[in-house]
Formats: structure tokens, C-alpha cells, sequence
């Protein structure tokens, strides 16, 4: 059974799966869910394979944006960016009433956007385990659009 935050990740792939055209080839209904668990990635155009991450938080208002927000395994992430990839990012952003959904794309992206945690301690259920943030105070001006 699905979590509050996987069903909440899985409700903002879909929303930017039916509001959103493909940033690269600008076709509408392309973009595409990657199976749960896909390294770095959440959705694919079907058209042109543009690859993106889409991250979902809950807020209590849309502005102003939040500082940072939870990114995936550290490991993947920074084995892309030791080779120059990155991905795009949507965010989506939901209050209990409305939600936004923003657009980074990976031109705009550099090491400073991410910031490595400390890993999960031995007792924990997935020992050694280590997600990172992603710093938004690290993304430049107008950078990160609202799309919705």
C-alpha cells in the first residue's frame, strides 16, 4: 500500500502528464509515467523521449516557494552529475485547495541545486541509504516558470 507522500508524487506525475506538452517537442498528451523506482526520472515523452523528474510537495500556500525540497538517492544522482546529465524538473505544488505545477529545465541546473543528507543510520529500515535536496535558492531568476 501506497504512502501519503507516493500517492501524493504519483498524483503530481499524472497532473503534469495531463497539463503539460513536452518541453522538448511541444506535443500535448506525450509525456508518459516510468515505472516507480526509474533512477532520476519520472516521466518520458513518447514522442521524442525527452526524459524529466517531477517532484509533488504539499504547502499551505503557493507562495512563496519553498527553500528546498526532498530529491531522491544521492548515489544515481550524482553519478549524472559527475557526467554533466541533468534532468529537467517539474515541481508541483498543492494546498489543500489549488496547486501549481513549475518548470526547471536542465540548463538552469548546476551542483549547487543539490545538497547530499546524511545517511540513514544503521537501525534504520534502509541502513546506509542517502537522499540529497534540492537547494532552490541555487536556481537563477525566472529560471523555474510556472507552467499551471
Amino acid at each position: 500500500m501506497a504512502t501519503a507522500k507516493q500517492e501524493l508524487g504519483a498524483w503530481g506525475e499524472i497532473e503534469v502528464s495531463k497539463k503539460c506538452a513536452c518541453p522538448s517537442c511541444k506535443r500535448s498528451k506525450t509525456l508518459k509515467r516510468l515505472p516507480t523506482n526509474f533512477k532520476c526520472a519520472d516521466l518520458i515523452c513518447d514522442f521524442c523521449g525527452y526524459l524529466a523528474q517531477v517532484k509533488s510537495m504539499s504547502v499551505r500556500k503557493l507562495d512563496p516557494m519553498p527553500k528546498q525540497i526532498l530529491g531522491a538517492a544521492w548515489g544515481p544522482q550524482r553519478e549524472r552529475m559527475d557526467a554533466g546529465i541533468y534532468f529537467p524538473l517539474f515541481l508541483v505544488l498543492k494546498t489543500p485547495t489549488e496547486f501549481a505545477i513549475y518548470y526547471l529545465p536542465s540548463d538552469f541546473q548546476s551542483p549547487a541545486l543539490f545538497s547530499e543528507r546524511v545517511p540513514l543510520s544503521a537501525s534504520a529500515k534502509r541502513a546506509g541509504w542517502q537522499g540529497f535536496t534540492y537547494v532552490l535558492s541555487a536556481v537563477p531568476d525566472g529560471a523555474l516558470v510556472r507552467l499551471v
